[in-house]
């Protein structure tokens, strides 16, 4: 509802003000100015990129248009998953996590929490390092150092689809440019014909240097902007793991440990340490 909403405000603003002033909608509607211009941005996107960026690049559209929030349930549900799995380290030794960490979905510690079942990255990041704990000596420092170069790389990867965006809306005015040229050329080349019909052929090719700008910055960097931002709600939770394991090998009892973890949340969606005991208590 807010990327729609965002898009009729821009576009009805835009529009709008140009038919208030007296324009014709009728004319920015150039079918050729915009399959040069929209074709070409897209061909270069698919030229620039691989295969893999680009199919992260329509997943994350996805998510971005049907706005998915991480809320206080999802919150909810990752503390007390955390807090669970610790309590199972310190009640049957590290041993005890086999059960759950190995197949993350046929675990019945895991269903309690079908939010987090449905994120794959977050459930493999999970798993992945509560086994790595459970293998065998590691000290807290040396779990956050290999922490924090995995989350490094995985934010470069998660990143790929919003730069890629942002490259083609770079791009975006000069594919602009390069279709009001053609129509100017085309326009040139008729000369001889009517005044009125040579201004009519000039205003339609610098349509093109409209549709280009519109695009740029009305469009591909605010659906850019969104997708990082999704990436780093995405890494929020990922970090939020890594303070909790970090905390454990520590030595700060469960508790304690979740609670270190609870900081990193955003503070719209973060609980109080008075919910988290509630939570906690109605286990």
């Amino acid at each position: 509802m807010q990327l729609i909403l965002g898009f009729l405000v821009l576009l009805g603003c835009i529009f709008g003000g140009f038919a208030l002033h007296g324009g014709s909608l009728g004319v920015i509607w150039q079918p050729t100015e915009i399959m040069i211009i929209v074709g070409g941005g897209l061909g270069a996107l698919v030229v620039g990129n691989p295969w893999h960026v680009l199919k992260d690049t329509l997943l994350q559209l996805k998510w971005v248009i049907a706005r998915r929030q991480r809320d206080m349930d999802f919150q909810r549900e990752l503390l007390l998953l955390l807090y669970e799995l610790l309590r199972t380290v310190a009640d049957g030794g590290l041993r005890a996590l086999d059960q759950h960490v190995e197949e993350p979905h046929n675990s019945a510690l895991f269903q309690k929490y079908p939010k987090i079942l449905a994120e794959p990255r977050l459930v493999a990041f999970i798993a992945d390092n509560f086994r790595l704990m459970a293998m065998g000596r590691i000290t807290p420092h040396e779990l956050e150092s290999m922490l924090d170069q995995e989350l490094e790389a995985m934010q470069e990867a998660m990143l790929h689809p919003s730069r890629a965006l942002a490259k083609s809306a770079e791009a975006m005015p000069g594919f602009g440019i390069l279709a009001a040229v053609l129509g100017i050329v085309l326009a040139m080349s008729e000369l001889d014909a009517d005044i009125a019909q040579i201004g009519i052929k000039v205003g339609a090719a610098m349509i093109g240097t409209f549709l280009g700008i519109l695009m740029c910055y009305g469009i591909l960097e605010p659906l850019s902007n969104a997708i990082a931002g999704r990436v780093r709600s995405e890494l929020s939770a990922l970090d939020c793991v890594k303070v909790v394991l970090c905390a454990q090998l520590g030595g700060k009892p469960a508790l304690l440990a979740v609670d270190a973890g609870r900081k990193l949340i955003a503070p719209e969606v973060k609980p109080s340490f008075a919910k988290l005991e509630s939570w906690i208590a109605a286990l």
